[in-house]
């Protein structure tokens, strides 16, 4: 992983912040602190340590600049990096750009079959992120643990990797 030094962050940019310089080839992020989606891309710059690469351009959403929907990214959710001349949204399809268009370490396994195993809990973020997230209005040991032991069930599909690959189940 790349660097471990403490990382001075930017105030997030409210409906009074001017419009930063666009699309001058400043690669930028712009994502809300407390998004789950935007944390994801997010922590994918800070592993392939991208830091000094990628400008973070933090953004209150309750509060958020009219020029961020009008000038950077129309759909106006976070996130959304800004590179060579054009805007990449959706945060896994943003996380795969990163780990294919800069440098650091890879996200996913050299390995084919892993590498398949990962596109397909790729795949399946967004429901479990969203049966874990409804189950919160209801009953969430009732409602969420499918959702989470269907993804135990899969990770341990293999037991020799970093992150979802392997160090996360149980002893």
């Amino acid at each position: 992983m790349a660097t471990t030094a403490q990382e001075n962050l930017p105030p997030p940019l409210d409906s009074k912040a001017k419009l930063p310089p666009l699309f001058d080839g400043t690669p930028r992020l712009y994502i809300s602190y407390s998004c789950p989606f935007a944390q994801r891309a997010w922590i994918t710059r800070n592993y392939k340590g991208l830091q000094d690469k990628i400008k973070l351009v933090p953004l209150n959403l309750q509060d958020r600049p009219a020029w961020y929907k009008e000038k950077v990214y129309p759909v106006n959710k976070v996130p959304a990096l800004e590179h060579n001349g054009k805007v990449i949204g959706e945060s896994l399809d943003l996380i795969k750009y990163v780990d294919s268009n800069f440098e650091g370490p890879s996200l996913l396994p050299d390995d084919p079959e892993k590498r398949k195993f990962a596109d397909e809990l790729f795949s399946h973020i967004d429901t479990f992120t969203n049966d874990v997230y409804t189950s919160f209005k209801g009953d969430p040991a009732k409602q969420a643990g499918p959702a989470f032991d269907y993804l135990e069930k899969a990770l341990d599909k293999f037991d020799d990797g970093p992150f979802f690959l392997g160090q996360t189940t149980r002893q």
